[in-house]
């Protein structure tokens, strides 16, 4: 038998991560749009953005993680989800400025390397990437011993995204009387799994594996939902429906609804003088969200700030388009509802009805 390394005895086997590195090439090259030059593996990823494209090209770009979401991955020993949530939630934040994403660099950090799990997160990335026409161009394995605990690891990653200069959507035209039109989650998608771990493991004592009462599925399976990727239906109804000046855009704004909720998030977009008025009753809330709000004792308000409530993505338009982008949405198979308007004020959002 081989003498173990002195670095593989303080703990970081540098013969395991190279193994696992020789496997990613084939689990990347699905990925791979035109413009990736050389391969994986190098100092760093090369994209050869096609100029002749695009009259005024603006990159936009965005860095997230997936926050303690990995705890229920570390819990159920589940971590094939966890790559999509981080890739889909990460072309999300830039398609709401009206960019496409071009490529996408991934972060792990472990205190050892387990193949499984390794393997499962790749394999995540590179099925949202190809999911999303986003190149997976890259990224960082760290293996630090002892500052993590066995078993777990972080992940974030890095998108880079293109959009033209006169069609960045930054939410200057949106006015009063405009029209607020929500598109479905599938679950928590990445955030407020703080609170929700504690509602359902600290004070109901329930396991990952425990049933969710009135809901029929595991905790594992409600809380590992993937998180959506409004990426290709975005540019699908910027295509169709913000054609010629931006003063004849149908769609004004979009909002990712993610950590701070609606309260947090549709202020961001939103220029002086607006409020969103937002109708409740006018969607379907998630079963998860009733759960968690009756047995965590937890106010309305603060259900708004924390939980997307089942409403992925916001997509402001004039009042005159809204049936039309409606319908547009739904003919994708995503459900959608009309959830609010816009009114006066000093952007801020105000929750009304019941």
């Amino acid at each position: 038998m081989a003498k173990k390394s002195a670095y593989a005895s303080a703990g970081v086997d540098l013969a395991v991560s190279n193994q696992l590195k020789d496997d990613l090439p084939a689990l990347l090259a699905s990925t791979q749009r035109p413009e990736v030059l050389g391969e994986v593996g190098g100092f760093g990823g090369l994209f050869a953005l096609n100029t002749r494209k695009y009259k005024t090209p603006v990159l936009v770009s965005s860095v997230d993680g997936v926050g303690t979401k990995l705890k229920v991955a570390f819990a159920a020993r589940r971590h094939d989800t966890i790559g999509q949530d981080l890739v889909n939630h990460c072309v999300n934040d830039i398609a709401v400025i009206g960019a496409e994403p071009l490529f996408f660099l991934d972060y792990i950090g472990t205190g050892k390397l387990q193949k499984k799990a390794f393997t499962n997160i790749i394999r995540g990335f590179a099925i949202g990437c190809r999911e999303n026409n986003c190149s997976l161009v890259g990224g960082e394995t760290a293996q630090m011993p002892s500052f993590y605990q066995p078993g777990e690891y972080d992940v974030s990653g890095t998108i880079v995204g293109v959009v033209e200069k006169n069609r960045i959507l930054d939410g200057r035209t949106i006015c009063p009387g405009d029209k607020l039109i929500g598109i479905a989650a599938s679950g928590l998608h990445t955030n407020g799994y703080s609170l929700a771990r504690n509602i359902l493991f600290d004070k109901m004592k329930l396991k990952p594996s425990s049933k969710l009462p009135g809901l029929g599925i595991t905790a594992t399976a409600e809380l590992l939902k993937v998180h959506v990727s409004y990426g290709p239906l975005v540019q699908r109804l910027l295509k169709k429906f913000n054609r010629g000046a931006r003063r004849s855009w149908a769609v004004k704004g979009l909002v990712h609804i993610t950590g701070g909720g609606f309260m947090d998030n549709i202020p961001r977009v939103l220029p002086g003088g607006c409020n969103a008025v937002i109708v409740r009753g006018t969607w379907d809330v998630l079963p998860i969200y009733e759960l968690l709000q009756a047995r965590g004792k937890v106010s309305d308000a603060e259900m708004h700030q924390v939980f997307n409530m089942g409403i992925g993505m916001v997509v402001i338009v004039r009042e005159d388009q809204s049936a039309g982008v409606l319908r547009s949405i739904r003919a994708q198979k995503m459900n959608a509802w009309e959830i609010g308007f816009i009114d006066t004020g000093n952007r801020r959002v105000q929750l009304v009805g019941t």
